[in-house]
């Protein structure tokens, strides 16, 4: 009976926090004007160039469908997966310009290996 109410407790607050959702905004680098200082959560295509001085690493961000732009400044772990190209999403803020990521929350996402591949021209 405890652990029925305790599983039962537990399914609540899950609901809770996923429909409440933590609080932080997910934006792309065109959504960012007026967010200055506050905690957002940040996706984008990385694009170049990128510059590692010791864990900390620059590098831009642009929209995943679009052109808008933002430099980002990140300090943390790093995926062997991250490379130009490549959509992350990261948590930080808005300061003079520049998104600067708070530390290991750079996420890579993975390619999908169920897109289908170019063909090669023949029919």
């Amino acid at each position: 009976m405890i652990a029925l109410s305790v599983a039962a407790l537990l399914a609540v607050f899950l609901l809770y926090t996923s429909i409440a959702g933590g609080g932080t905004a997910s934006l792309q680098p065109s959504q960012l004007r007026g967010h200055d200082g506050t905690s957002v959560q940040l996706g984008g295509k990385v694009i170049g160039p990128l510059l590692r001085d010791g864990r900390t690493l620059r590098f831009g961000l642009r929209d995943v469908k679009g052109t808008a732009r933002i430099r980002v400044v990140y300090t943390g772990s790093v995926s062997d997966q991250f490379k130009i190209g490549r959509d992350v999403y990261l948590k930080g803020r808005l300061a003079h310009g520049v998104f600067v990521g708070e530390k290991d929350s750079l996420v890579t996402k993975c390619p999908s290996k169920y897109v289908p591949k170019a063909s090669s021209g023949s029919a």
